[in-house]
């Protein structure tokens, strides 16, 4: 073998593993940034379903779960407070990524003002 040959073999194993890299590191975003998607609608949809009032919690609830759960999303927690007349939910779950190296985690918000209802 040539000092050609070894040469080009040598650019190979060096950059072969770098485009690779590359290449997940970027699908790896994009399914973070898709589950960051799906976190925000989920909270968005239990927020407007909740914002009518209390008795709608658990229907709410189920909904923003089940947005989540089909958008991928797995381990899905859904907390909901309402104070001085806002209403805030909290849509958090793990996104299935490649290499968890703290990005999995995904936390949403949703914020809305709460609906009176007089008779």
């Amino acid at each position: 073998m040539n000092q050609r040959g070894v040469a080009e073999s040598t650019q190979w194993a060096i950059l072969l593993p770098t485009l690779l890299l590359l290449v997940l590191g970027m699908v790896q975003l994009g399914v973070w940034l898709y589950s960051r998607t799906v976190a925000s609608e989920a909270a968005a949809v239990t927020a407007d379903l909740r914002a009518t009032g209390p008795a709608a919690e658990a229907a709410a609830r189920l909904a923003g779960e089940r947005v989540a759960t089909r958008g991928g999303l797995q381990q899905v927690e859904i907390g909901v407070a309402a104070d001085n007349g806002y209403l805030v939910v909290t849509v958090s779950g793990r996104a299935p990524v490649f290499f968890d190296v703290g990005q999995g985690l995904i936390v949403e918000h949703a914020v809305l003002p709460l609906e009176r209802v007089t008779p």
